[in-house]
């Protein structure tokens, strides 16, 4: 019977490449590793308001209470760099909004869902004879508890980087991960030497101080937790800080010397949509709540609102080269704004050194 696992095993790798994924990890649910350091940074505060991320007790760390019957998990990488316009250059143009890598093209839950799906199914069709159809399966994309980084770690994915994110030796960071819960005895990969050495690249460059010791991140400063994550006002204090980056911020990543081996992605649903690697901040600025929605219809961004997405763009503004045209743009969103982005307008228009009463 051993024969046959490995066989599966080998041929699952292959389908998940035919599907366009990048790489393929398996793995076992042995994650008791991963339980003190995750309650001491949930201890300490540090999802912030992601208060998802303390709930589901014990189901984060044994895979087979969130899915019962599992016993191995497939991980999948998929990379997204898409050709877009140089981040730098836009990180540096403050007329310009820098949208994360990730979050240029369409959204990723779907793209992977789908191929994480094909795949199940794909395993299901074949295994069929052989298990007289007790597969069982559920796939995952950064949804419910599962420790995505910790699994695609243990599969030999790549390592976790002082970021908190996988690196892998050949390609970078820039992908997404995927798994799929299963039931079948599968052999299992090794996991591969972490390569950070005494790099503080990550570390360095932050433009908060959020990575606040290898391997630790404080969420509450993180730029991409306070532009999506965060719902009510960003705190004053990471205002400047926080630039142009109107939609997450990648700098943890433009500057690691691993991504160097970063590689555009094939898959064409990761291509930039909507001028957004290339856009101005009062052009945003300026939409209406249609047109958000109109411009962002399958994209990440939609998630988080149209007053969520006028709140980041102020802050955006109000480090933005003092114009006539970005104090216009914000004085004509005052008058009908919610409290919430009011506040960012005139902290925005205070920058400028116009106080509105």
């Amino acid at each position: 019977m051993a024969d046959i696992w490995n066989q599966l095993a080998l041929q699952i790798k292959d389908w998940g490449l035919e599907l366009g994924f990048d790489q393929i990890g398996i793995t076992n649910i042995d994650l008791d590793h991963t339980r003190a350091d995750y309650l001491a940074w949930i201890r300490q505060g540090f999802h912030g308001e992601m208060h998802y991320m303390a709930k589901h007790g014990s189901k984060r760390h044994k895979p087979d209470e969130l899915v019962p019957h599992t016993i191995r998990i497939i991980t999948a990488r998929l990379n997204y760099l898409p050709d877009a316009k140089n981040s730098e250059v836009i990180l540096e143009d403050s007329q310009k909004a820098f949208v994360s890598r990730y979050a240029l093209g369409r959204d990723y839950h779907k793209v992977l869902r789908s191929k994480l799906k094909k795949l199940s199914e794909k395993i299901h069709k074949e295994t069929h004879q052989i298990l007289d159809g007790s597969f069982e399966f559920r796939v995952f994309t950064d949804s419910a508890p599962v420790m995505e980084v910790a699994l695609a770690e243990k599969s030999g994915l790549g390592w976790r980087g002082k970021h908190t994110l996988l690196i892998n030796k050949e390609q970078g960071s820039w992908f997404f991960l995927g798994e799929i819960y299963i039931n079948l005895p599968l052999p299992i990969d090794e996991k591969v030497e972490n390569h950070c050495g005494t790099c503080t690249s990550c570390m360095d460059v932050c433009p908060t101080n959020a990575i606040i010791g290898p391997y630790q991140l404080d969420a509450r400063k993180c730029i991409s937790y306070l532009t999506i994550e965060h719902a009510s006002a960003i705190p004053i204090e990471y205002r400047k800080q926080i630039g142009n980056r109107v939609y997450g911020c990648d700098d943890c990543q433009l500057y690691c010397p691993w991504n160097k081996f970063g590689k555009t992605t094939k898959e064409d649903d990761f291509k930039v949509r909507h001028g957004l690697d290339d856009i101005e901040l009062v052009t945003c600025f300026l939409w209406d709540e249609d047109e958000f929605k109109a411009r962002m219809k399958g994209s990440a961004i939609l998630r988080i609102g149209f007053e969520r997405w006028l709140r980041n763009i102020a802050v955006g503004l109000g480090n933005a080269k003092t114009s006539e045209r970005v104090v216009e743009a914000l004085k004509t969103r005052l008058p009908k704004a919610s409290p919430l982005l009011k506040e960012h307008i005139i902290w925005a228009l205070t920058q400028h050194k116009i106080h509105m009463h």
